[in-house]
């Protein structure tokens, strides 16, 4: 049988984690790596690897034509924000990955906003966008409410600053509106001030063919820096799943109503007539009485690949097929675990990062537990691991239950030593209990008002 040719765009947490799913397929597979850096556990998948900026899109469709490639997998947003997509397709290349036009439901909130606005979908929340600074100081003196600030372009999950949180008074966020439109985050010279919304996040991604979508199991992300989420926001510190495809917060009708507002939206972009193929997924926001949309990504998140990869027991090479193909199965198995991920980072993470710091993995200790370990953004230099200025390793722990898979995964880092840290609540059964304790809050209010929003799930110590 003759080996598929597949490019792999990234060299992060998430590229290393579909790296594995790739290596997990019973296709005979060539596998192409382009990153930047060189992360060890996908430069070892590898048949070959060049170590290349993933936004030179000359280069990287160069590259991928010299091998032969018949499909690419996208991991990252920015090569995606720059067409990179369509330079493979041009190519004769199949893509899991938007081309640009499509892309901008991430690379630009003002676009998804809008969009979600012309065709009605549901999950909108109050917003306006700014291109100069004229109305937006009368605009936000008249506010009522609480609002969050948002740069329309991309900042790698850490633009959003919250009134009363991030931002102290009207001030502040006067000021940090200004810098937006001054400093144009992702080229983008656009602000957005948006209602700020009360409940508890999910994460829900989804395989997309253009036409069919496809759910994984919910996610629980968290960006904050440092135990008890506070510090500041971060590419993300880790993230847990549950058994069930739901969350201990997450109720069937959440779930479903998100499945809903993302295949409503492939279904707009559709319509505008793009055609969408690969990864889209949307964070959202429970409230107790529906679900609303804090922002759309299109392609895995990071952590949240690792969640879903290390549970997915549909081959995921014929998955990819398929997206490119035009024909995704209506549905896609994953085995029935919990799992807690965990990132190993550099000291200072966050707002200074330690660079070049040595970092040690026993990696055979860490797969004798059951655990998984996924490399992200470091350099391997004659065998040993230095860290750069972003994450340097996801650890998933897995279980029957998430304080099961939190276990195993904080049993995990004990065989990680060096300069690093990383959370250890993320799992835990407190933190998780202040999010089911805010949700019935919410559920029940929403009850009194006359909504049934799904059964709310008790979290304890049993």
């Amino acid at each position: 049988m003759v080996p598929m040719k597949i490019l792999l765009v990234g060299g992060g947490g998430r590229e290393c984690a579909i790296a594995k799913a790739i290596r997990r397929s019973s296709r005979q597979v060539k596998l192409y790596s382009a990153m930047k850096n060189r992360n060890p556990h996908i430069a070892r998948l590898s048949d070959e690897v060049n170590l290349i900026v993933e936004t030179d899109i000359g280069k990287v469709v160069t590259w991928a034509k010299e091998k032969g490639a018949e499909m690419a997998i996208i991991g990252p947003e920015d090569p995606l924000a720059r067409g990179l997509a369509d330079g493979l397709l041009d190519a004769g290349i199949g893509c899991v990955g938007p081309k640009m036009e499509s892309a901008q439901l991430e690379v630009s909130k003002s676009f998804a906003r809008n969009l979600m606005a012309k065709h009605k979908i549901p999950g909108r929340v109050r917003y306006r966008i700014f291109t100069e600074t004229g109305d937006l100081a009368a605009y936000l003196r008249d506010y009522d409410g609480g609002f969050v600030v948002k740069p329309a372009g991309l900042t790698a999950g850490k633009g959003v600053k919250i009134l009363g949180e991030q931002l102290k008074n009207m001030e502040d966020a006067l000021k940090y509106a200004e810098d937006i439109l001054l400093s144009k985050p992702g080229g983008i010279p656009e602000v957005i001030i948006e209602e700020k919304v009360d409940g508890v996040e999910f994460t829900l991604q989804t395989f997309c063919d253009g036409r069919n979508v496809v759910p994984m199991p919910a996610v629980h992300d968290h960006k904050r820096a440092y135990d008890g989420d506070t510090g500041p926001n971060t590419g993300g510190m880790g993230s847990y799943s549950d058994s069930d495809r739901l969350l201990p917060f997450v109720t069937q009708t959440d779930y479903n109503d998100g499945l809903g507002i993302i295949r409503k939206t492939v279904d707009a972009l559709r319509k505008d007539g793009l055609d969408y193929r690969g990864i889209i997924y949307g964070q959202f926001m429970a409230t107790g009485e529906d679900v609303k949309v804090i922002e759309f990504n299109v392609r895995f998140g990071d952590p949240e690949a690792m969640n879903v990869l290390s549970t997915l027991a549909s081959d995921f090479v014929d998955i990819c097929g398929s997206i490119v193909d035009g024909n995704l199965p209506q549905s896609i198995k994953f085995d029935e675990r919990a799992t807690v991920c965990k990132y190993v980072v550099p000291k200072g993470y966050g707002t200074n990062p330690v660079v070049g710091a040595q970092v040690l993995f026993d990696e055979e200790a860490i797969m004798k537990i059951g655990a998984e370990l996924y490399f992200a953004a470091v350099n391997e230099e004659n065998g040993k691991i230095y860290t750069t200025t972003s994450r340097s390793a996801g650890v998933v722990g897995f279980g029957d239950s998430i304080a099961e898979a939190e276990k195993m995964s904080e049993e995990a880092l004990k065989h990680v030593s060096g300069e690093y840290f990383a959370r250890h609540d993320i799992g835990k059964i407190k933190s998780i209990r202040t999010r089911t304790d805010k949700m019935k809050v919410l559920r029940e209010k929403a009850s009194t008002a006359g909504r049934s929003c799904g059964d709310f799930v008790d979290v304890s110590d049993d």
